[in-house]
């Protein structure tokens, strides 16, 4: 039997993640991931690639979306109205453009204090219609490839093994939905379909690792070489980068829940 171990939101991307004992899974993924994301002056989304301090910054959402909270060490604690009507202005990520609804002055001197360097934050327009791609497309705000990551404790398991030590958390990996109860490492990506009794998920595609994995969550600081050194001796793409994990979309939206039982169809 496999269950959903953990569910976890990022309602900042690149920002800490929220762990919730359920969540609403639209088809964009679980309510309010990734629905904010952090730009520079002009427009280009931050990432803890290059701004790894992000994820000292705790984001939380109100549930009728009204309302985002902003938490940081050393900084006040900053509440502001979401705005999802003003103007939209033009946003990058990964060099595609898209769209953004920018969240106001206090939200960006917030921001540009905790991260050092100038920046704002915008909020994703009722109207994104982003496709993203795979063997089953999908819509997702502004995660990086799909609505929702999956990854099996079996996975970090098998990695840690081959590291050896310590290892590293998952938190590394950032997923949204973590199952428990596969034996087999890498389950994840050989299926078709994954779902409970209230939602549905689509396979979309494997997921490529990058720098991010070798950041501190807690603390931001960089912490590699490890997980990317031993990824790279075992979970090579044929197109190259490593793989970790996996991206689906949403096929039936519904409520989840940790400890919720799973039911899959292989490819």
């Amino acid at each position: 039997m496999a269950i959903v171990r953990e569910l976890i939101t990022y309602p900042v991307k690149g920002c800490a993640g929220l762990v919730q004992a359920e969540a609403m899974l639209g088809m964009a993924g679980l309510a309010h991931d990734r629905s904010f994301m952090v730009i520079g002056p002009d427009g280009t989304f931050r990432s803890q690639r290059r701004d790894p301090l992000l994820v000292t910054i705790h984001p939380a959402v109100s549930a009728d979306g009204a309302r985002l909270t902003l938490r940081a060490d050393g900084a006040a604690e900053l509440c502001v109205e979401v705005d999802r009507t003003g103007p939209r202005r033009d946003v990058t990520m990964f060099g595609n453009p898209y769209r953004g609804i920018d969240q106001g002055d206090a939200a960006a001197a917030w921001l540009t204090a905790i991260l050092g360097a100038a920046s704002r934050l915008v909020r994703v327009p009722p109207e994104h219609d982003r496709v993203t791609k795979g063997l089953h497309p999908g819509t997702a705000a502004y995660a990086d490839g799909g609505a929702v990551l999956v990854l099996s404790a079996a996975s970090l398991a098998e990695l840690n093994r081959r590291i050896g030590g310590v290892g590293v958390p998952m938190s590394r990996f950032r997923p949204n939905i973590v199952v428990d109860g596969w034996t087999e490492p890498h389950t994840e990506d050989q299926l078709r379909y994954l779902g409970t009794g209230n939602a549905g998920l689509g396979f979309a595609k494997v997921v490529a690792r990058c720098a991010v994995t070798m950041v501190d969550q807690r603390t931001g600081a960089k912490a590699g070489p490890e997980p990317l050194r031993t990824l790279a001796s075992y979970r090579r793409a044929a197109e190259g980068g490593v793989i970790f994990g996996a991206a689906y979309s949403v096929l039936r939206p519904g409520k989840l829940a940790a400890g919720d039982e799973l039911s899959w169809q292989p490819r």
